[in-house]
């Protein structure tokens, strides 16, 4: 399976293991003209932006590391993006990470 294909399936995974914890999935793969977000999903009132990451077998180093400085920035320009064309610049957000690994599921909310 390519990286791709195998992105996706982790997002689709990543959905609903959010809504299994009473997330409302509002977006996937939403993009704008400087960044992309995996998943955007309402926690009670909270927006969060949810950058997915998978460490399968054989790979080293935690998922998170692999947002880099750069790959934060272009995460929060696309939020501001969203919650700019939907009117929710008030709104409360937050930025978190989702990793899956050999360990099992991650979670960080408020990750950056």
């Amino acid at each position: 399976m390519n990286a791709y294909r195998a992105g996706l399936l982790y997002e689709l995974r990543a959905g609903r293991w959010l809504r299994k914890r009473g997330y409302r999935i509002l977006s996937r793969r939403y993009r704008a003209a400087d960044g992309e977000i995996d998943l955007i999903a309402l926690d009670g009132d909270t927006v969060a932006f949810v950058e997915v990451k998978a460490r399968p077998e054989g790979r080293m180093g935690a998922g998170a590391d692999a947002v880099t400085a750069d790959k934060r920035r272009r995460i929060r320009n696309a939020a501001g993006v969203y919650l700019a064309a939907r009117g929710w610049q008030d709104r409360c957000c937050r930025f978190d990470i989702l990793e899956f690994s050999r360990a099992g599921v991650q979670y960080m909310e408020n990750a950056f």
